[in-house]
C-alpha cells in the first residue's frame, strides 16, 4: 500500500475534507478506519501548547525537539485510526471523528490517540479520509495498516504513538 492520497483512495478511502471545514454529517455513521493527511506542500510548524483538551490532568502538549523527533518527512499521512461501535452499537466514524475534532478544540477527551495534531500550527489545515469497514474487521485492519506503515517508514506515523496490534 503506498500511503499517500492516491494510495489511500485506491484503499477504499474517501473524504478528504479538510478539518476546518468539515462537516460531520456528512460523515458516514457505520465503523471503520480513518486517516489525517497533510494537505500538499504542508510543512510542519509546531506550536507550544497544543490546542487539544486535557486528559486525566495531563497536558497534551511536548516539547518542539519531541514533536520533531515524530514527525515523519516522507509521507502525508500523519494518523491512522479506527471507529469502532462502541458498547451501545452507537458510536462509529462520524461520533469517533467529531471527538478528535471536539478534542482539537480543547474539549476533555476519552482518551487522547492523536494528540499530536493538535499541536500543528495549521491543523485546520489538515484532510481527514475515512473508510468503512465492519466492525469484525477493524482491529485487523488498523494493525495491518501500521505494520504497513512502519514497514515503508520504519517507524508510525506522526501522531500514532502505539503501534495497533492483533491478538492471538
Amino acid at each position: 500500500m503506498q500511503f499517500t492520497r492516491k494510495g489511500l483512495k485506491a484503499e477504499g478511502f474517501a473524504g478528504f475534507r479538510p478539518i476546518g471545514s468539515l462537516e460531520a454529517m456528512r460523515i458516514p455513521q457505520g465503523t471503520g478506519v480513518f486517516a489525517v493527511l497533510a494537505p500538499e506542500g504542508f510543512q510542519p510548524r509546531f506550536l507550544k501548547k497544543s490546542t487539544a483538551g486535557v486528559f486525566k490532568k495531563k497536558d497534551p502538549s511536548l516539547p518542539e525537539p519531541a514533536l520533531a523527533a515524530e514527525w515523519v518527512d516522507a509521507t502525508v499521512v500523519l494518523y491512522l485510526g479506527k471507529a469502532g461501535p462502541g458498547s451501545k452499537g452507537n458510536r462509529g466514524l462520524r461520533r469517533q471523528v467529531q471527538e478528535f475534532l471536539d478534542f482539537g478544540q480543547g474539549k476533555p477527551p476519552g482518551h487522547w490517540d492523536g494528540r499530536l495534531v493538535w499541536q500543528l500550527a495549521d491543523a485546520d489545515q489538515l484532510l481527514i479520509a475515512w473508510k468503512e469497514l465492519p466492525a469484525e474487521h477493524l482491529a485487523k485492519a488498523e494493525a495491518g495498516y501500521h505494520a504497513a506503515f512502519v514497514e515503508e517508514h520504519g517507524r508510525l506515523p506522526f501522531a500514532n504513538l502505539v503501534r495497533a496490534r492483533t491478538k492471538g
